[in-house]
């Protein structure tokens, strides 16, 4: 995915020494590198891409202080924080885990959109939409029930990789996601009954109660950093036996953290936990990599919970 959101500093001089530092920091010389967007900075002090980038620079140099402090004043410079300073700065143990601001998720999937389904079925061989199908499959049949819903809600639908899935025993599905780009993308399949640009839990919350068969989330809840209020919301927008489908990033430990892709990732244990917390029934969790990273499988699960 793109690293930064380039966001001009309204300084010629600025910006063209960033655009000479950034060329340094990608041919490998980072101490030129920092030096130059140190001036970038000096320059223009509210430079936030400048001050994202020196950040990345300073961690690579093995400065921890010098990144904290640059990572700190590019969240401050960009109050929507777009390029995700927050989360460098949980990763450097500099701020408590928290979630990720939706300006940032848009701003990310905004500038991935266009080479979205290249980079993530080509490159990373993303698989979470089969997995998910495979899934639900199993569930109903082990329920003996038909494969069939009569309307689904994807839920952080991007560019529609699964209802592309899922148009085989769907009817109506409806997508949700937060970046108007990927929706744009989405629209063009002609798979989805309605389109809708919104926070996947605000989405949720403007759907009839008991109003879906099936949701799924592929790939989704690695942007979300509790789940508690989107399974709310999930249990109350089933229908009874509908099932909710999703793929996570896990962790051999407890609880939620911050892995190093700058995902989250949940302990096995944990989702029992929510999901039970949720009213919902869990049917399938298994151990299932939905990509592949330097050629290493991601650790990740696969789950399936019901409404009673």
């Amino acid at each position: 995915m793109p690293a930064r959101l380039f966001m001009s500093s309204g300084d010629m001089l600025a910006d063209r020494r960033f655009d000479f530092a950034r060329d340094l920091q990608l041919s490998g010389d980072l101490v030129a590198a920092e030096d130059l967007f140190v001036q970038a900075t000096d320059l223009a002090p509210g430079f936030a891409t400048a001050w994202f980038t020196l950040g990345e620079v300073r961690e690579l140099l093995g400065d921890r202080q010098g990144a904290i402090t640059a990572f700190r004043t590019a969240e401050t410079t960009d109050p929507g924080d777009r390029n995700g300073a927050g989360l460098r700065l949980m990763r450097l143990g500099a701020a408590d885990l928290a979630g990720m601001r939706p300006t940032y998720v848009t701003a990310l999937f905004d500038q991935y959109a266009p080479k979205f389904d290249a980079a993530l079925v080509d490159d990373l061989g993303y698989r979470g939409p089969a997995l998910l199908l495979a899934a639900v499959l199993g569930a109903r049949a082990a329920a003996g029930l038909p494969p069939a819903f009569a309307r689904v809600i994807d839920l952080g639908c991007g560019t529609g990789l699964a209802a592309r899935a899922f148009a085989g025993v769907a009817g109506d599905i409806i997508g949700i996601d937060l970046s108007p780009r990927m929706i744009e993308r989405a629209r063009l399949t002609g798979l989805y009954a309605e389109l809708d640009v919104a926070e996947i839990v605000q989405g949720l919350a403007r759907r009839p109660d008991a109003s879906a068969e099936l949701i799924l989330a592929a790939d989704v809840m690695v942007y979300v950093h509790d789940m508690a209020p989107l399974l709310s919301e999930v249990a109350r927008v089933l229908a009874p036996g509908g099932l909710f489908a999703f793929t996570l990033e896990s962790h051999p430990g407890e609880g939620v953290v911050l892995g190093d892709g700058l995902r989250y990732a949940y302990g096995a244990a944990s989702v029992h936990t929510l999901i039970a917390a949720a009213g919902l029934m869990l049917v399938r969790l298994e151990p299932a990599s939905s990509r592949t990273e330097s050629g290493a499988q991601v650790p990740g699960l696969v789950a399936v919970a019901a409404k009673d």
